[in-house]
């Protein structure tokens, strides 16, 4: 008797999947402060690290992803040139502003005093420690993300209007089978 063949789900399924994965953990580091964490306590801080490490492992597969098969969206035929033009910069901004946090978060790790790990587990880079540059990486990573944060929300922003404007079920396209029916 032959072996069942395993399938994986459909481009687009596993796409949704990665997209709403990274949702929860993205909106964690939208209000978790870690100056605040650290005074919570020590598991606290752990579990934004695991998040962090879940985070940034999401997007590097969604960014290998990216460079092995390009944008699995395409803008739809309803939206207007100017819509169109901005389609694929929105996505392409998310993807590799989830890429340049991660390699941030390495700066952070690289130009640390002390070694960091991500999870508690996994070492992010050598200490290097460098503190003026430091302070600069970790400027530069906080104001980055919540710059990704403004064009997440854009992202939201304009899938939203195509769905209620144009009608053209953008939301139905990313959202879950069981939302359909609200949409």
């Amino acid at each position: 008797m032959p072996l069942p063949s395993l399938r994986l789900p459909s481009r687009r399924t596993r796409l949704k999947i990665l997209h709403w994965s990274i949702v929860p953990f993205f909106i964690w580091f939208v209000f978790a402060d870690p100056e605040v964490l650290r005074r919570m306590g020590p598991g606290w801080f752990q579990l934004h690290s695991i998040n962090g490490l879940i985070f940034v492992t999401l997007a590097l597969i969604w960014t290998i992803w990216h460079l092995r098969k390009g944008l699995a969206s395409r803008p739809g035929p309803k939206l207007p040139p100017k819509a169109r033009a901005i389609h694929p910069i929105l996505h392409k901004s998310l993807i590799w502003g989830l890429f340049f946090v991660a390699l941030t978060g390495f700066g952070l790790g690289l130009t640390s005093a002390v070694l960091m790990r991500a999870g508690g587990i996994l070492p992010i880079a050598p200490p290097l420690d460098m503190p003026q540059a430091h302070a600069v990486v970790s400027w530069i990573h906080v104001y980055q993300f919540y710059a990704l944060a403004a064009i997440a929300v854009a992202h939201g922003a304009f899938h939203t209007w195509r769905h209620l404007r144009l009608r053209d079920n953008a939301l139905r396209i990313m959202a879950p089978k069981f939302l359909h029916r609200f949409l």
